[in-house]
């Protein structure tokens, strides 16, 4: 469900004033049910996520160190270029809001296409300036059991 249908429901449309400003990534790991994690962009993450007044959101997660393709030209990467640079880079925009424990988002278009159109909702905690949420299906690894753990600092 969208943030406007949300708010139409519920007579309620405002992002929370906590999670309005521009976000660090800190980590975006997956955590399987043994317990063990992946580092999905690496140990050294980059990223940023805006968040308006309204909602509207725009998040980039990025592994640290990339290389880029051989021919310096998007059109013309190799097959390794092409999975690279999509295993190594997560982007998408939409609309964010919260209610109590739960961050609901409703993303319009992303990196990864099966996610233009969705919804969901997640856990999530802010103490102090860090916010971390979970994600129950990420975009990879989800089906051996994954789960998505993501952390994020508030930039001044």
């Amino acid at each position: 469900m969208r943030r406007a249908d949300k708010a139409a429901e519920t007579g309620s449309s405002a992002v929370p004033a906590s999670l309005v400003g521009a976000w660090t990534l800190v980590r975006v790991d997956n955590v399987y049910p043994d317990g063990h994690r992946i580092e999905l962009y690496g140990p050294h993450p980059q990223g940023l996520w805006i968040i308006d007044a309204h909602g509207r959101y725009s998040m980039q997660m990025v592994r640290a160190q990339r290389t880029g393709f051989a021919a310096n030209d998007k059109s013309k990467g190799t097959a390794d270029e092409y999975r690279a640079a999509a295993l190594d880079s997560n982007a998408h925009y939409g609309e964010v809001w919260a209610d109590g424990t739960t961050l609901h988002t409703h993303i319009e278009h992303a990196s990864f296409p099966n996610w233009d159109g969705k919804s969901g909702a997640s856990p999530y905690t802010l103490d102090g300036d860090r916010l971390t949420y979970t994600v129950a299906k990420p975009s990879s690894g989800a089906g051996k059991g994954a789960h998505g753990e993501v952390e994020w600092q508030r930039l001044p």
